[in-house]
């Protein structure tokens, strides 16, 4: 089979984009549903974006400490979780040490979603858009914090469930 597979044809048609922007829409789905339905049982986000994405709109300090990417839990803490169709955004109240604030995130800057309550994950390219970035958007410091990931923009992966998988805890 694998020589079936090595041998297939370069395909004409973007099928990897397509089923990529339809999983982007899932996830659209989902926070729309939850923004009106609220969490239903034990499912909660883990919602991961790009902060450097034009459009995304997070407290300075937060862009500080995260200049490429940061991902948000949503769980028990949260209010206004809305999806705007027509403008593709996403937005949704936190707190961050006992400070509100309103996030703004483009479903393009997304590029992880799990729910771990049933164990489902999907992690997205960055679709950066063309254009430069934003005027008033702050400098990036010159290094990352270590404990961020660095994910290339060129990985063809569309969808990794490995990394939201329970694994049983090490036996002593």
């Amino acid at each position: 089979m694998e020589d079936d597979q090595e041998q297939r044809p370069e395909s004409l048609l973007p099928y990897e984009e397509w089923i990529e922007n339809a999983l982007r829409h899932v996830v659209a789905q989902a926070i729309a549903h939850v923004g009106v339905n609220g969490l239903p049982g034990g499912h909660h986000f883990y919602l991961t974006f790009r902060t450097d994405h034009p459009g995304v709109v997070v407290p300075p300090r937060l862009r500080a400490q995260y200049p490429q990417e940061m991902t948000i839990v949503l769980q028990h803490q949260f209010w206004d979780l809305k999806f705007d169709e027509e403008a593709q955004l996403i937005s949704v109240g936190l707190s961050f040490g006992g400070v509100a604030s309103t996030l703004v995130i483009p479903l393009d800057a997304v590029t992880g979603f799990a729910d771990p309550h049933i164990r489902y994950g999907l992690r997205f390219r960055p679709l950066m858009p063309d254009t430069e970035p934003v005027a008033d958007a702050e400098p990036e410091p010159d290094e990352a914090p270590a404990a961020l990931p660095e994910t290339p923009a060129e990985a063809p992966q569309v969808v990794s469930l490995d990394a939201f998988r329970r694994r049983p805890p090490p036996k002593t």
